[in-house]
């Protein structure tokens, strides 16, 4: 079993170091993570500029392979040239922070999975629901102990993507699990209007709007109950629903 792992935090997050804690002995693993911290970058792709990838020393990043780009780049370079071998399984994360609702389509960690998935192998995202890595061993334990699952077969046909957030407790690897969907968020708060030291004005994006969409069935639901919230995720963005309403264009 070979194991391909990801990030968006970047390689010297605690995040990534505690999911390859977690999978040692399942398999052969190799990471390879963005140099620096990529959150909100999506599926970006770097097309315009070469890709460095160099081995970090030290631990616990010994080994890691390091590519200044986004998260997609890391696990596109490394599905097709940089490992001699094709993963059996990608995983990305674990996140500083949830990754639920609208977000998963800004999420560098989701994407990174998502890319994985891309190129037909089966694919997990995971993130803790809450910043500030409280309690990250026992996501850790909570991740493996789905990773195992899946390696130890009666899953779906693949290739898949998951969507893994878990509550931020000591006992996160006990918790029930539930496959939930996507719930929405309100729109984003405004931004935020600052002047530089030239006297210039710059802008921050706003924080996250709140949940508008958290009933029942909804990561957001499962998470505040506290489940493990997984959410099978797919790439076809067609409103099936509208297409035949569409055809007075064709």
């Amino acid at each position: 079993m070979r194991i391909l792992i990801a990030n968006d935090d970047g390689f010297l997050a605690p995040g990534i170091a505690a999911l390859v804690r977690a999978c040692e002995g399942l398999g052969e693993i190799d990471v390879v993570a963005p140099e620096q911290n990529a959150s909100g970058t999506s599926n970006a792709l770097s097309l315009n500029r070469p890709l460095n990838v160099f081995v970090a020393n030290g631990e616990p990043v010994q080994g890691f392979r390091v590519v200044n780009g986004t998260p997609s780049d890391c696990v596109h370079v490394a599905l097709t040239g940089l490992l001699p071998h094709r993963p059996d399984l990608v995983l990305s994360g674990i996140n500083n922070g949830a990754n639920m609702g609208d977000d998963t389509l800004y999420s560098g960690t989701v994407a990174a999975a998502m890319e994985g998935f891309l190129f037909g192998i089966r694919s997990i995202a995971f993130s803790q629901v809450d910043k500030g890595w409280k309690n990250l061993d026992a996501a850790a334990q909570a991740a493996r102990a789905i990773v195992e699952q899946v390696l130890a077969g009666g899953m779906p046909a693949g290739p898949w993507l998951l969507n893994v957030n878990i509550p931020n407790r000591p006992d996160a690897a006990a918790l029930p699990r539930q496959i939930t969907r996507l719930g929405r968020r309100h729109a984003s708060q405004p931004v935020v209007r600052q002047t530089n030291p030239r006297g210039e004005p710059i802008y921050w994006i706003g924080p996250a709007g709140d949940a508008r969409d958290a009933g029942e069935g909804t990561d957001f639901h499962a998470t505040a109950q506290g489940r493990v919230s997984i959410t099978p995720l797919q790439v076809d963005l067609t409103d099936h629903a509208s297409l035949a309403r569409w055809g007075v264009l064709a």
